[in-house]
């Protein structure tokens, strides 16, 4: 009889609820074991975040550097000037609401008392370098291999990739929930859960009502581009909505998006080339996710923050989430790295942020694909007609 596999969300749904059962009854000495665990799994996702950054980012700007012309830098602008608006949206969203949603008491729970568990022992795993460090080296290798098409390089970079892909998903990601049940045994233990539970339900709930305006604002401009009623070309997105909802992963959901792209009206040589592009560079809804939840912790945390912190930190983070696609959890491991060099987030701060992410995750994504049918009908009305005359170009070629 094949073993039943649960999917990460409710894997991370189990660990929750059974770290606080645990961490209410359980001994001290128990939840110092769950601790020592933590300690060393963070030690180890400190040292690989920089070699997610330079693998994962490396070779997703060396394959989008494939391509060129005028639809390749258009495309990218849009999809980046997406992602930094949903940033935006996010921030100034946040920054109004939830100081509402999150009091003082719930900054006080989230705090360590002095009585804090310790882990019983912890090894160091100091990085091979620093996350910016990293980050530049990522650009640099990424765009040298696109405009020397090194074939050498390339394959070395893919090979790096699928090792650091393979610690993702085989290493880091099936540790994750036993690392998130430590980390809500000790909350439950110390009597901070449930203030930190209650803001989760409200900050899920603000951010869902984001992605709706979202989604709503990008179809209506571009039903306002191409002269068509926003809301029928956003219905007739709903297929890829509630496909990626099912995947959780915007390269599974490529065909349906490029089903219902061109069943927008968009030409096949628009949406075969936006609709894969935008699935690896346009994740407006993961960056919604990401900042609305980095700004409710670190009010929690009781933690201060300004524009210009924030502007530095969507500004990265729209070029970061490139190395999100295909890996499970891929944009906020992605993001890891400038949420600790940036915000100044802590391990424990971290794990936070991945249970949070996690949870929404399937809504992010869904937000991300059906944005992209939004992306190729306005490429489509700037550049479409180019696209077709070539194709009508050589059809005449091929019959002569």
């Amino acid at each position: 009889m094949k073993a039943l596999r649960l999917s990460l969300l409710p894997r991370i749904i189990i660990a929750i609820a059974l770290g606080i059962g645990l961490g209410l009854i359980v001994p001290d000495g128990v939840t110092r074991l769950f601790l020592t665990f933590n300690a060393i799994f963070s030690q180890f996702l400190d040292f690989a975040i920089p070699l997610i950054i330079v693998a994962l980012v490396a070779e997703a700007i060396g394959s989008i550097g494939h391509s060129a012309g005028k639809m390749l830098l258009l495309t990218v602008a849009i999809a980046y000037g997406s992602t930094v608006f949903s940033g935006y949206l996010a921030y100034f969203t946040g920054n109004a609401i939830f100081p509402q949603l999150i009091d003082a008491g719930q900054v006080d729970q989230l705090q360590a008392g002095p009585e804090a568990l310790t882990p019983y022992f912890t090894i160091a795993m100091p990085p091979v370098m620093g996350v910016m460090t990293a980050l530049i080296l990522a650009f640099v290798l990424g765009l040298g291999v696109a405009h020397l098409e090194s074939t050498a390089l390339k394959n070395v970079i893919i090979d790096v990739k699928d090792i650091v892909s393979g610690v993702i998903e085989k290493v880091i990601i099936p540790l994750l929930p036993l690392y998130i049940l430590g980390i809500f045994m000790e909350m439950a233990s110390s009597g901070k859960v449930v203030g930190v539970l209650m803001v989760f339900i409200k900050i899920i709930g603000v951010i869902f009502v984001l992605h709706i305006f979202l989604l709503l604002l990008q179809f209506t401009i571009a039903g306002l581009v191409q002269g068509k009623n926003p809301i029928r070309l956003l219905i007739n997105m709903l297929p890829a909505y509630f496909t990626a909802l099912g995947t959780a992963s915007s390269a599974a959901t490529i065909p349906v998006t490029l089903a219902q792209a061109k069943k927008n009206g968009v030409s096949d040589g628009v949406a075969s080339f936006t609709v894969p592009l935008c699935a690896t560079i346009h994740l407006a809804g993961s960056t919604l996710k990401i900042v609305s939840c980095a700004l409710a912790l670190i009010l929690m945390r009781g933690g201060t923050y300004d524009l210009g912190m924030f502007t530095h930190f969507i500004l990265l983070l729209g070029v970061t989430m490139v190395a999100a696609p295909g890996v499970p959890g891929g944009a906020i491991m992605a993001a890891l790295a400038i949420l600790q060099s940036i915000l100044g987030f802590t391990v424990e701060e971290q794990a936070l942020m991945i249970s949070l992410y996690i949870t929404m995750d399937s809504f992010g994504t869904a937000c991300n694909v059906t944005g992209d049918g939004a992306i190729a009908l306005v490429v489509d009305k700037l550049l479409g007609h180019k696209t077709r005359l070539a194709q009508e170009g050589g059809e005449v070629r091929d019959r002569e």
